[in-house]
Formats: C-alpha cells, structure tokens, sequence
C-alpha cells in the first residue's frame, strides 16, 4: 500500500515493489503538488487518488525503480547473460560498457528516452574512434551497442520493470559497405605454389581452409577422430575459441547447423596423411613432454594452437612473398563465391558454410548471386538467339555451344597437386 507524507505544500507517494538482487526494499517515489485554489480537504481526497493510481502504475510495470542503467546492465551481465551466451559473446557485451556507460550509465531506466540512445548510436557512427588504432568505427559496432541497451531494456521488460523498449525506435545510420576482400582465383593458384615450402602443418591448415570454408575456430576445433579416411569426409563438431579472461578453451560451434561434414578429395587426404605421420613423429620425441588432445593444430608440445598463430603466420608469409594479404576469413568467402559461381544453388551453400538460414548467406553473398544470375540470363539469350538465328538461316548445322564458367574446384585440385 502507498505510503503518504506531505512536506510543506507537496505530498511524497512511496511503492514499495519488492527486493532487488541483493535484497535491499525497492521503493518508487513520486511527489504530488496541489493546484492553486484547492483546499486543505480537497488535497486530502486528491493525493489518496494519486497514490492510488501510482500505486497500478508500479505494480504494471509501468514505473520502473530508481535503478541506474549501469547498475540493471551489470545485473543483466551476471543474472542472464553469462549463464546463457557463448563466452565470446559475453566478453563481446562486457567491452560494450566501455562506451555505453559514460553516455548513458549514469541515467535511471525509466528516464532514458528514445532520443537518448539515438544521439549516442549517431555519434558512434559518425564519429567514434577504434580505441587501439584510432579508425572509425564501422556500422556494425553501432549495432553491436545498440542491441546490448536493447538487451537490458528487454531484461527490465521481462522483470516487468518497464513495459515499453525504447531501442525500437532507433535508427543506425546507413554507412558505405566495404567491399570483402577475396581472393582470386589466381591468387589461389599462387598461393598453392608458394605454400609448398611451407611448414606442413601450416600447408595443411590453409589447404583445409580453402577447400572447406571453415571458420577459424572450427579448423582450430578439429581432433583426428572427425575425420572418416575411407569417405574422405571431415565433420565439424567443436570449436577453439579464445577469452582474455578464459584463455583457449573448446566450445559449441556457433549455430546447430554449422555441426556439418564436408567430403573432400583424395590429394587432400593424402597431404592431411602426411600431417598426421609427421605429429606422430613429434609425440614420440617428446613422449611424456607431449600433451594429447587429439587436435589437428597444435603448439610444439601438443596443447592446442593459439588462435592468432594462423593469422600471424599468413601475415608474415604474405609479406615475404610479395603477395595480397587478405585475412583468413576471405578463404571462406573465396570458397562461397566458388560454389556460386559454379551454380550451386543457395541451400547447398548455405548447408556447406554452417549458416543458420540461407537468408544469411544471400544476403552475405547478395553480389554474387546477382552475378551468377546475369551469367545464366545471357547464357538462356545466346541459345534463344541461336535458334532464331538458325530459323533465319536454315544451312547454318543445328548445334549449341554453351561457354560455361571456369571450374573452380578442378582448377583449385590441379593447382594444389
């Protein structure tokens, strides 16, 4: 039941809702000033209204506590979202506050308008700076920011603390999309070249990238027991991911669906073979030295490989050979864009890349698809003008010629051997 206290010519309602986390008394407060020209007995039946209509609001969920954004986040952060994200994206939230805090921390819930969030998500567009390099940031760390509020706001929802998220009234501004960087086909070629002095284990891991599409730590994740050397099939099932806070440690993959098996062909069995003798080779040395975890990539002693090793390695590697240095990740969209242009439907795509929908990967490969597509449009006219051609001129003998596109895949196994 409200509580009523007049102080000079205001009155003070206080709602008790509860005990928060700690179990400190929630209290919503509200003052209520009579007009001008009420009367003393007048006011007396008019703030019992008041207090009784502040009353439902709070029990509604309609008046939030004095709760802090930052002090809710921090409560979000420990009740839900270490108990129910993947580690990485835990940490990914938490590096959130290092920008949200100072702009809106310091606001009580129920005070934190749509306008609020949209002045810092403009301003983190416009003119936020990367904090290591200085860069601007891109469009995706504003989103990245917008959804962690929106993912507080929606906890308070749930808490029924508030009724209403402000986030959905929020517009992240349009910025130029970057152009990924991919290989070419004759970079791939290149590459092959150049990885045949390289140290086998890293020949193999980059083999095994441009023929999969995995992701990094899904190669990272790979044990031998995943692959079936009489199908020549190799199936993700884990992933190697690192934290400042955990250090490298194996988790899920990121979806259901990037739990996948891929088959590969035979020289690159061969190779992964070899790889597998040369391991042995290293245990043996080391015998009660080496630590078995049955990973494919690891350090010197057996512990699973660092997640930055590859992608120094390749750095390094690229530089010394005078070659385009794109990260490990434009592998992956190499092998997509192969698939597509050798007119593999979008499904089959999607299912090779691990997506959860193949909305994702249309939308990733968006360009790609366009350009495949054009390709079998002019394909369908030159047979359509070759028939009228042929009808115009009936001497001319009644064959087709289709140019198709170049063979990636057979031009990828050639290279390799």
């Amino acid at each position: 039941m409200a509580n009523i206290r007049k102080r000079g010519n205001t009155y003070q309602i206080r709602v008790s809702c509860g005990y928060d986390t700690k179990g400190e008394q929630i209290m919503q407060t509200m003052t209520w000033k009579p007009p001008e020209g009420m009367t003393a007995k007048q006011a007396e039946k008019e703030v019992q209204k008041q207090a009784v209509f502040f009353e439902e609001k709070c029990m509604k969920g309609q008046v939030t506590a004095n709760v802090k954004f930052e002090d809710l986040a921090e409560e979000w952060l420990e009740t839900y979202a270490k108990l129910n994200l993947k580690k990485t994206s835990y940490e990914r939230q938490k590096q959130m506050r290092l920008r949200v805090y100072p702009a809106i921390g310091h606001m009580r819930m129920d005070k934190i308008k749509a306008r609020h969030i949209q002045q810092f998500v403009n301003d983190l567009a416009l003119n936020g700076k990367n904090m290591r390099n200085g860069k601007p940031l891109s469009r995706k760390t504003a989103v990245h920011h917008l959804s962690f509020i929106s993912d507080v706001f929606s906890y308070a929802i749930r808490m029924e603390m508030l009724t209403d998220n402000p986030c959905r009234r929020v517009v992240v501004p349009k910025g130029t999309k970057k152009e990924k960087d991919i290989y070419t086909l004759e970079e791939i070629e290149k590459l092959f070249e150049l990885l045949e002095d390289a140290p086998l284990k890293y020949r193999t891991f980059f083999t095994l990238a441009i023929y999969s599409g995995f992701r990094r730590g899904e190669l990272l994740g790979l044990e031998w027991k995943d692959i079936d050397w009489d199908n020549c099939v190799i199936s993700v099932r884990r992933t190697s991911n690192y934290t400042p806070s955990a250090g490298t440690y194996t988790d899920t993959t990121k979806t259901k669906r990037s739990q996948r098996s891929l088959k590969f062909p035979q020289h690159v069995m061969d190779l992964l073979c070899e790889f597998n003798a040369e391991q042995d080779e290293e245990r043996e040395k080391l015998g009660s030295k080496w630590e078995n975890h049955d990973r494919l990539f690891v350090k010197w002693n057996g512990e699973p490989m660092y997640h930055t090793t590859t992608y120094s390695w390749f750095k390094k590697f690229c530089d010394k050979n005078e070659m385009r240095f794109c990260d490990i990740h434009s592998l992956r969209h190499f092998y997509a864009s192969a698939l597509i242009n050798e007119g593999v439907d979008a499904a089959a795509v999607s299912s090779a890349l691990g997506h959860s929908a193949i909305g994702t990967t249309t939308s990733i490969y968006c360009h790609v698809f366009q350009q495949a597509q054009a390709r079998a449009s002019e394909a369908i006219a030159n047979v359509l003008d070759f028939k009228k051609k042929h009808e115009d001129d009936p001497t001319d003998p009644p064959s087709i010629t289709m140019t198709t596109n170049t063979n990636y895949s057979k031009d990828i196994q050639s290279s390799a051997k």
